[in-house]
């Protein structure tokens, strides 16, 4: 990924197995109030009926900022309860047009 200095977003696609939707909302949870720290958006958040699939669309101020909030201890400390949760995700940067 290149260092880009303006906004970035990112749409993110979760698949999550059935028995693990509450682990992976409760590391959401904890996760998601982190964005704004980093200047962070969570710009919109789909999720199906059953809970299995879910999207966020989420932008950053820069490339910078993204790479700060991945790298957060304090996300970080969350990381076992999204493994708990078998989620496959899918990161897919995007670009306005």
């Amino acid at each position: 990924m290149s260092h880009q200095t303006g906004p970035v977003t990112f749409v993110l696609i979760a698949r999550i197995p059935a028995k693990g939707v509450a682990d992976f909302r409760t590391y959401e949870d904890a996760v998601l109030p982190l964005l704004p720290e980093f200047n962070g958006c969570l710009e919109r958040r789909l999720r199906n009926p059953a809970g299995t699939v879910e999207m966020h669309i989420v932008s950053f101020a820069s490339e910078i900022d993204f790479q700060n909030y991945r790298n957060d201890p304090r996300r970080t400390a969350h990381a076992r309860m999204l493994e708990k949760s078998a989620a496959t995700l899918e990161l897919v940067p995007m670009a306005d047009v």
